[in-house]
């Protein structure tokens, strides 16, 4: 039976280009133009075009604190000033992921929580529930959401829309006026590139979307160079590497956590820092061509003690990369591991994350 999906504003121009489509989060979305790995070169020298309409958009307006939203997430709402953006977690009683997000602080009472597609619905639901007061509306079928990722993507937003966008540091966010609407313009990605990402009402993202591939130096790209992107600098991809049976701390995404606050899943990760982690996120490369993927096992002198929860050749690096979970006193830089599936073997080495280092990111 062929899964349902939903379309994005942008299906049409997708297939006008021939993009190989595919479900994703129970989005119908594009994976390819004129290949994965093309398109990541793209994105790495010049500027790369994502759709990304698909993601949840939240708003909540009211008192953080006596709404209840200040103690939904790993980190504080309203310790983050207007015109910047958070990072961090809604979790479980027992410390696993529910999601991992970013908020927007787009006034005194209000922000944008934004979402991944697959668990956006759950999101809501949770957050709503544990809320007290305020209101909490579900925006993402009135937005679209487009992202502009690569070492030229401020000369083409600085040709597009002016001056205003060299005023933006790293993640940080403005509203401006484009195409004759409020958009949110914010200096985030998930590429290790500099970028940015456009909020703007869905009706109005075809005509963007035609607007910035008018610029030469800009081409689209899909879901799979994105994938290979944002594993060279090490980003977790909820669904694989994240889940709500991992937890910040097996991850090693502690720094988003703020243990001087209260918020659902603390007890659990407190009792788990007191007896020891049993599992560790671990980063490795493979000593050849070959790509490890997801689920292939992770061996140690002969024994399975692990599995890989990501894995793609690295153009950038020139071999496989990937990430796993081991046991705690096997993720140690130089620790030598096997992966393997069925008939296929390849050695491996525990590194740092990220893989990629030269980005544009923070230029």
């Amino acid at each position: 039976m062929e899964e349902q999906t939903t379309a994005t504003p942008l299906n049409s121009r997708h297939r006008d280009l021939k993009a190989l489509m595919a479900p994703f989060g129970g989005w119908d979305m594009p994976i390819q133009y004129e290949g994965i790995i093309a398109e990541h070169a793209w994105c790495r020298q010049k500027a790369a075009l994502f759709d990304i309409c698909h993601m949840g958009e939240f708003i909540f307006q009211g008192d953080f604190e006596a709404g209840g939203l200040e103690d939904v997430f790993t980190f504080s709402v309203k310790t983050i000033p207007v015109g910047r953006s958070r990072y961090g977690f809604l979790l479980n009683d027992q410390g696993g992921i529910i999601d991992d997000l970013i908020v927007f602080r787009l006034a005194e009472d209000k922000v944008m929580v934004v979402v991944n597609a697959a668990t956006a619905a759950n999101d809501f639901a949770v957050i709503i529930q544990r809320l007290r007061g305020g209101s909490f509306t579900n925006i993402t079928d009135q937005t679209g959401k487009l992202d502009i990722q690569g070492p030229l993507a401020r000369e083409v937003m600085l040709a597009a829309f002016g001056e205003q966008i060299a005023t933006i540091p790293y993640f940080k966010f403005i509203t401006m006026n484009i195409l004759g609407v409020e958009a949110i313009v914010s200096r985030t990605g998930y590429t290790g590139e500099l970028g940015y990402e456009i909020f703007i009402p869905a009706d109005k993202v075809c005509q963007l979307w035609d607007l910035l591939l008018q610029d030469e130096r800009v081409k689209p790209a899909g879901l799979g160079a994105r994938d290979v992107l944002r594993l060279e600098v090490g980003y977790s991809l909820y669904g694989s590497d994240i889940d709500e049976s991992t937890t910040p701390l097996e991850t090693g995404l502690e720094a988003f956590v703020n243990f001087d606050k209260s918020f659902v899943g603390k007890q659990a990760l407190l009792r788990q820092k007191e007896q020891g982690l049993t599992r560790k996120k671990v980063a490795f490369e493979v000593s050849s061509r070959r790509s490890p993927r997801h689920h292939y096992e992770i061996c140690f002198a002969g024994e399975r003690v692990g599995d890989v929860t990501s894995g793609v050749y690295s153009p950038m690096l020139g071999g496989g990369i990937g990430i796993g979970f081991v046991k705690p006193d096997l993720a140690v830089i130089g620790t030598p591991l096997t992966i393997r599936h069925e008939r296929i073997s390849m050695e491996a080495v525990v590194c740092e994350l990220p893989f990629y280092r030269d980005g544009s990111l923070r230029s």
